[in-house]
This record gives structure tokens, C-alpha cells and sequence, in this order.
């Protein structure tokens, strides 16, 4: 019973002095593993609640945009570019307040409006929004601005539409080859597809002095 006692009391001893050593290491750890687990989750929920106030005031826009409520889209667009401009409202908000800007003839406006959405939207969003900036620009005769937004990066779903407005900024300052030459790959772009698009596209090539 002694000799157990004896390297019960060794195994304590071991245990302390493990302790001692690594204690404050292992706490401290365990302490960040902690602070890392609720930060994600307290990150998490911060997210979800920018996403839903996002939602209501997008909500808010596309009700305006029913309306015609210039001023209201533009304050729901304006919120949610300066209040919660992580989220994927933000940039939709700014393309749907563009788009009405535009249709409603405030240029300068529809230009800030897809500008901030060029640049902080993702992906498709993006690539519509450059496509609208550049419609904008090319009304306003400003060509070689429209062409650089055209010439940006964009997805292969948006290469015709991207090569046809190419086309139209270059037809309008002149250049008959250089917007044959952007038609034609516009045409390639859309895989060979037959109908209005197609159509349309070959009237530009058409009227630019080049037959079928």
C-alpha cells in the first residue's frame, strides 16, 4: 500500500511540475482557441445582421424604383453604399439606382452610381455594372473612358455584350474597321447564335459599309 501511495504521490509530483512548466502555455492557448471561436461566431452574427438591415433597405430601393421615387432610391442607394457597403446589396442597390438615373437622364449621377458598383461589386454584378458605365459614357461622347471599361477583365458570359459595345463606342468615333473587327468577335463570342442579337449584329456590320 506504501509503495502505491508512493507512485501515486511521484505521478502528482511529475503532474505539478508538468505544470509549472507548460501550464501557462497550454492556458493560453486554450484562452485563444476560445477568443477565436467566439469571434468567429460574433462575426458570423454581425454578418447576418448587416445582411438583413442590407436586405430591408434594398427592399425599400426596389419599391422606390417601382414608384419612381427618384429621391428615395437614391437615399436607399446612398445608405447602402456608406453603411453596408460589404454586402451584396450594396452594389445591386447602386446598379438598380444607376439604371434609373440613366433612364431618367441625371448622367452625372447614373456615372457615380455604376462606378461605385464597377468597383465594389463581384462578379456578374460587376461586369453589368461596367457594361451600363460604359452605355453612360459612350451618350456622353466620353469614348475613350467607355473603352476602358470595356477593356477590363470580365466573365465569358458578358464577352458579346462587352465586344458589341465595343463596337458601338469605336462606330462612334469613326473607326468603320476597328468596330467591324469588334463585331465580328462579338458574333464569335456568341457561339454562332441565331436571332435578334445575331441579326442586330450583322445590321451594325452592314451599315458600316461591309456585306455578309
Amino acid at each position: 500500500m506504501a509503495h502505491y501511495d508512493l507512485e501515486e504521490q511521484e505521478q502528482i509530483d511529475s503532474i505539478k511540475t508538468w505544470w509549472k512548466m507548460y501550464g501557462n502555455l497550454l492556458t493560453g492557448i486554450v484562452t485563444v482557441a476560445c477568443l477565436a471561436v467566439i469571434g468567429w461566431q460574433g462575426w458570423n452574427w454581425y454578418q447576418r445582421g448587416q445582411s438583413a438591415q442590407a436586405a430591408a433597405i434594398y427592399g425599400v430601393l426596389e419599391q422606390a424604383v417601382v414608384a419612381r421615387d427618384a429621391q428615395k432610391i437614391k437615399g436607399a442607394a446612398g445608405e447602402l453604399a456608406e453603411k453596408f457597403s460589404g454586402t451584396a446589396y450594396a452594389a445591386l442597390g447602386a446598379l438598380q439606382a444607376g439604371k434609373h438615373s440613366f433612364e431618367a437622364g441625371d448622367l452625372k449621377t447614373a456615372k457615380s452610381q455604376l462606378g461605385w458598383a464597377a468597383e465594389h461589386g463581384k462578379d456578374e454584378i460587376k461586369d453589368i455594372a461596367r457594361l451600363r458605365l460604359a452605355a453612360v459614357l459612350l451618350d456622353e461622347k466620353s469614348y475613350d473612358e467607355a473603352l476602358k471599361q470595356l477593356e477590363a477583365s470580365h466573365a465569358p458570359a458578358f464577352a458579346a455584350r462587352f465586344q458589341e459595345l465595343k463596337g458601338d463606342v469605336l462606330a462612334a468615333q469613326g473607326k468603320k474597321p476597328e468596330a467591324i473587327a469588334a463585331y465580328k468577335a462579338a458574333q464569335t463570342k456568341s457561339d454562332g447564335k441565331t436571332g435578334v442579337g445575331s441579326e442586330l449584329l450583322q445590321q451594325k456590320i452592314d451599315s458600316l459599309g461591309e456585306a455578309a
